[in-house]
């Protein structure tokens, strides 16, 4: 992405995803926050803000409270609506949590062991891979690196979007795969009157995950849209 936009690119570690603090607060509101103090550290006010699913709600949210933050701003197969598709996530986070994993057992294997016990749930294999991408390994013990029990507690709040009266009157792309339900013609009306400058944009043969299903097209899109 840095060569076709010529921009700087950061990827933001979530709270209760990857490597950063777990809390037991996984509301919009809080991760907001935390982009609102990061970027200024970072130097990056105004930035490009680019979010998919969950990200992409912490994106309009900081866009709708600090439109000063936010030179343009993506959103990737995700609207500022409830999403009822994404019930699922209830399911996947069951799935994860009861994964068993032997102590000791090498990196390689651990992964063919919790990829065949995600399976009876998860049916997709590049999900599972996604999902895999977050088993760690600590003293020789098996775990998820991303807090399932903040996310299975907030799971209500994480699939709704906080009521917001204030519009973001900057550029705003909301990508969406053409297989994915999370984008309905429905939620059209609430992405123009919070994005009153909203382009939305299919992407044929996606699903959910745009940018891993279709890369090139995904970056088509980014790179026209910030050209």
């Amino acid at each position: 992405m840095v060569q076709r936009t010529g921009r700087r690119v950061l990827t933001v570690d979530a709270r209760n995803h990857g490597d950063s603090p777990h809390s037991p607060d996984a509301s919009y509101e809080a991760m907001s926050q935390d982009l609102q103090g990061l970027l200024p550290q970072l130097g990056l006010v105004p930035c490009v803000l680019i979010g998919h699913s969950m990200g992409g709600k912490t994106a309009m949210l900081l866009a709708l409270q600090r439109p000063d933050v936010v030179e343009r701003l993506v959103a990737v197969d995700i609207s500022p609506v409830g999403t009822t598709p994404g019930s699922y996530l209830g399911h996947f986070i069951a799935a994860m949590k009861a994964v068993e994993i032997p102590e000791k057992v090498p990196h390689s294997q651990a992964r063919k062991l919790a990829d065949k016990q995600l399976s009876s749930i998860v049916k997709e294999a590049s999900i599972r891979q996604f999902l895999l991408t977050n088993l760690v390994e600590v003293d020789g013990r098996f775990s998820w690196r991303v807090n399932l029990d903040s996310l299975a507690q907030h799971l209500d709040k994480i699939l709704t979007f906080p009521q917001q009266l204030e519009s973001y009157s900057g550029p705003t792309l909301f990508l969406r795969g053409g297989n994915s339900p999370y984008v309905q013609p429905s939620h059209h009306s609430e992405i123009r009157r919070l994005f009153p400058q909203a382009q939305i944009q299919t992407v044929p043969n996606a699903g959910h995950w745009v940018h891993s299903d279709k890369p090139q097209d995904f970056m088509g899109a980014i790179t026209t849209f910030l050209a």
